[in-house]
Order: C-alpha cells, then sequence, then structure tokens
C-alpha cells in the first residue's frame, strides 16, 4: 500500500499553470490550495479538481504562507508544489518508491528543479544543480524566511535524481514585475536583519554576479535564454541592493527630521 501524500500549492493569479500543476498532482491523496486572494480564474480552476481551498493573505511572508499549508495537511507526508511548476510520473513513482524504502531513515527528501525559459530548458547558470526541501514529514519541521523561504527540517535529509519541471516567467513583462516583488521582499527582510547596503554593492554586485552566471556558471552555453535569465537575476542583485540602501536612508532622514 502506497504512502498518502498531501500536496500543498500555493497560488496568486496563477490561471495559465494551475491545471497543468494539478494533473500532475493526481497521484496525491490530497491536493490543498494555499491562495493569496486571487482576482483572475485561480480558485475556478482550483474547484474543477479534487482540491482543499484555503484563501490565506500571504502578508509578505512565504513561509508563514507555506506553514500555513502545512497545518492544513491530512497525511504525515506533505509535498510542496508551486503552481507554476510540473511533476514527471517519474518522480512521483520515485517518491513513493524512497519513502517506502528509506524511511525512518530519512525524514525529508531534497528534490531538484529543472528551470524553463520560453521553451529553453536552462543547463547552466544561476538554476543549475540546485535542490530544494520539498517533501518532508509534517511535525519535523517548520518553513523560515520571509523570501527564499527554507523547509528546517529535524533528521537525515534524502536526495531525489528525477527533478520538478519548472516553467516560471512565461514573458518579459511578468518576469520584471516578479523580480520587482521579490527584491522588494528581500529588501525589507535584510533590513529586518539590519543588513546594510553601499554604494559599491550596488555599483559592483550585480557585475560580478552577472559575470558569475554567465561566465563561471556558462550561463551563455544556454543561448538567448540563458542570457537574458542571468541579465534579470543580476538585475534582481541590483534592485535588493538599491531598495535596501534607500530603505536605510529614509530611516536616517526620518531620525533627522525627529531630531531636529
Amino acid at each position: 500500500m502506497q504512502t498518502s501524500i498531501s500536496a500543498v500549492v500555493l497560488t496568486k493569479n496563477s490561471e495559465n499553470t494551475l491545471s497543468t500543476c494539478l494533473d500532475s498532482l493526481q497521484w496525491c491523496k490530497e491536493i490543498i490550495i494555499i491562495d493569496d486572494n486571487s482576482s483572475d480564474k485561480t480558485i475556478e480552476i482550483a474547484k474543477k479538481y479534487n482540491t482543499k481551498i484555503f484563501i490565506h493573505p500571504l502578508n509578505k511572508n512565504f513561509s508563514e504562507q507555506r506553514n500555513f499549508g502545512l497545518s492544513k495537511a491530512s497525511f504525515d507526508w506533505v509535498f510542496f508544489v508551486d503552481s507554476d511548476e510540473v511533476i514527471s510520473k517519474e518522480l512521483a513513482d520515485e517518491i513513493h518508491q524512497q519513502i517506502e524504502q528509506f524511511y525512518p531513515q530519512f525524514q525529508a527528501f531534497a528534490i531538484q528543479r529543472q528551470d524553463f525559459l520560453w521553451g529553453k530548458r536552462l543547463r547552466f547558470g544561476d538554476t543549475q544543480e540546485k535542490y530544494f526541501i520539498r517533501l518532508g514529514r509534517k511535525e519535523k519541521g517548520k518553513w523560515s524566511g520571509k523570501v527564499h523561504e527554507v523547509w528546517n527540517i529535524m533528521g537525515k535529509i534524502g536526495r531525489l535524481k528525477n527533478p520538478i519541471y519548472h516553467y516560471p516567467h512565461p514573458n518579459i513583462s511578468e518576469f520584471l514585475s516578479d523580480i520587482n516583488y521579490y527584491s522588494s521582499l528581500r529588501a525589507e527582510e535584510l533590513y529586518e536583519k539590519k543588513i546594510k547596503s553601499s554604494s559599491i554593492d550596488i555599483v559592483f554586485f550585480p557585475l560580478i554576479k552577472l559575470i558569475y552566471l554567465l561566465v563561471i556558471r556558462q550561463g551563455v552555453r544556454d543561448g538567448v535564454a540563458g542570457i537574458v535569465h542571468a541579465l534579470m537575476m543580476s538585475f534582481y542583485s541590483f534592485l535588493v541592493r538599491g531598495k535596501l540602501y534607500l530603505l536605510w536612508k529614509n530611516q536616517r532622514q526620518s531620525l533627522n527630521w525627529e531630531v531636529s
């Protein structure tokens, strides 16, 4: 008898990708949708599937959103999937096989994510060989971090061979919108941690990152898609440090105003 698994999917205006995602999760015993007040047809699409839907505002905190989803899971094993990701039959079969073979040795499993940009699989650059803990025991950990969140698991973590397929940023406009949004969250998170940014950071860190992604990580080998992705990730670094600098500058101006 296969292990029962709860899949948790975070959504926000995900009408263009959600059906494909949910189609690939039909092997899960339970599918939970945690929606951040979508204004498109996301909920309408989710209702066509056998899903449990919870409307829960993100409040600029992805870990709290995932922990909320974790609390709604009915089964011991929980699988986190984003609405623009697809799970292959090979990965589904491997998940069941690895749980049955290696639990209780492993309390969670890290899974590689393979990114596709405009039909091109990115084999190099920022996305290569990235593993994320997405499958784990419900009671063995919590998520932390407002953005770039991490599932902190107590116990040994295994690693699966088959990847999650990721299809983000269908066009330049959405890519820019995404990095603008995420960079604001990241800057606020760093500000709360009392981390500062200088003019040197703003200028040189994005440049170094661009060179690193294109040359050291060989992102240029992915062609136009790889070059665009590296440029966008470098721009993201610029936005994070620029916004962080402005947060500290505004605080200084506010303090000076109060003193005067």
